[in-house]
């Protein structure tokens, strides 16, 4: 990059200035930075939650790049079209952007890629979603990993680099193209009265981002591998939802995590392990993409899960009122504050996929579209490794008992009166908070009656087991 005509800085999942290999490699040319956010196909298609907080941190991106001296440029339509469009009206002789890792956007860039450069204009794409690319992290067979366990194994002592700073200043054009309004894409228009709710618990933007990683490095990560399962405490580091969205890096949370390791805090290395098992499941979506659309495992195409979504059981289980306290309580944090205890997580898939029978694709999706922190790689693989269809599975017998999992991690009831509001003379602000989250269609008032389990605890364990033990082979 050595001409003097503008670069484009395709603005995706890296809402970040610190960190940002792509920024730094437009800067780098000395030439003018276009940063432009594409509203195409992928993002209209993500679900409520997550598009409706893309959203938001774009918004706050854009006024992050206004104080530097620059801006976000705003555009809707099929990114090659749209580039085209941008290169013919700023003289723009360059592309780039931070490589995308799942089978979608893979083939997005590579078709966009490939169109730019018979075009006539350089383009690159870099690291910086990830700690390492998927395909420099293999076996002495040179296959890719199954198990996350050696997989730590081999990352663990690998250099990491440090976190690079913002640049110090952004080149800009002399003429800025025209920019779409955020009003306009309507991003948070499938989140309806939720968004107001959830807004009051996101923490949106870089600076928030690095804010939350500096007091968990601080006050919490030394006790994080003893308390990290207690939903009710405040022991884990929150950062899913910036990862989602880049507004922080991977190599920022490391460095912090490595940092703690050397002040002598005994949580810190699981902190790490947490972060590899991020990296791990991209890994796996990089080298067998569909892990999210398919069993992982073979044999389990004729295990008779439900596929139906709209049953009686499944809709007990969307809307929080399975009558299965510990249950009932993620769910309603999800649809509260757009996020779930990863504790919570495990136990709302396993009652979904083992006690009531249901597909875990129909829970991944329902995921999809209420997590603000919703990671396509994270999100299918944990609904696999649950179900026991996935890689590194936890096994069909394996189910979590919700009530035995309640005395052991929620000992006080805590996170259950946090989130269920039926039944209580003085019902918390966010038990309260799903009724006005949720559709009013769904008829829901905290004043009925709390529901009765639609399938008690013994008697699904049974029935899971009795359809392992005669599943087809």
């Amino acid at each position: 990059m050595s001409d003097a005509s503008p670069v484009l800085w395709w603005v995706r999942r890296d809402l970040r200035l610190s960190d940002n290999p792509a920024l730094g490699v437009a800067c780098g040319s000395g030439r003018p930075v276009i940063p432009v956010f594409i509203h195409d196909a992928q993002i209209a298609s993500l679900g409520a939650a997550s598009k409706w907080r893309m959203g938001q941190g774009i918004e706050a991106f854009g006024r992050a790049l206004s104080a530097r001296n620059s801006r976000l440029i705003l555009r809707r339509g099929e990114a090659l079209e749209v580039l085209r469009k941008l290169i013919t009206e700023t003289g723009a002789g360059a592309v780039v952007w931070t490589r995308a890792y799942d089978p979608d956007g893979v083939a997005r860039d590579k078709a966009v890629k490939a169109a730019l450069k018979a075009d006539g204009i350089e383009v690159r794409s870099v690291p910086g979603f990830l700690l390492f690319e998927p395909w420099t992290v293999e076996t002495g067979q040179g296959e890719f990993y199954k198990v996350y366990t050696p997989f730590w194994k081999t990352v663990r002592t690998r250099n990491v680099p440090e976190p690079t700073p913002a640049p110090g200043m952004i080149p800009r054009p002399d003429h800025w193209p025209d920019s779409d309004e955020i009003g306009r894409l309507r991003m948070g228009a499938a989140m309806r009265r939720g968004a107001a709710v959830v807004a009051r618990h996101a923490v949106i933007g870089e600076e928030a981002a690095q804010g939350r990683l500096g007091a968990f490095a601080a006050h919490r990560i030394a006790d994080y591998k003893d308390r990290r399962d207690f939903p009710a405490a405040y022991a884990t580091s929150g950062l899913s939802e910036n990862l989602t969205y880049g507004e922080i890096s991977a190599r920022a949370c490391w460095h912090a995590g490595l940092r703690a390791m050397d002040e002598g805090k005994p949580g810190a290395e699981h902190f790490l392990k947490e972060l590899v098992w991020r990296e791990f499941a991209w890994h796996l979506m990089w080298h067998s993409p569909y892990i999210a659309t398919r069993n992982w495992r073979e044999g389990w195409d004729a295990f008779p899960w439900s596929q139906d979504g709209a049953s009686p059981e499944a809709t007990a289980w969307k809307r929080g009122r399975t009558g299965i306290p510990l249950v009932d309580a993620g769910m309603r944090q999800m649809y509260v504050t757009g996020t779930m205890h990863n504790r919570a997580r495990m136990i709302v898939a396993s009652y979904l996929t083992k006690h009531l029978m249901t597909h875990w694709k129909i829970g991944m999706k329902w995921f999809e579209d209420h997590l603000i922190d919703w990671d396509a790689a994270s999100n299918a693989m944990g609904w696999q490794w649950v179900a026991g269809s996935g890689p590194d599975a936890a096994p069909y017998f394996r189910i979590f008992n919700p009530e035995t999992q309640a005395e052991k991690f929620d000992p006080d009831g805590a996170y259950r009166r946090a989130w269920i509001a039926e039944g209580r003379d003085r019902p918390t602000e966010t038990a309260l908070s799903y009724f006005e989250a949720v559709p009013a269609c769904w008829g829901l008032s905290p004043d009925a009656p709390y529901p009765a389990p639609v399938v008690a605890v013994d008697a699904g364990r049974k029935r899971a087991l009795a359809a392992y033990e005669t599943r087809p082979a």
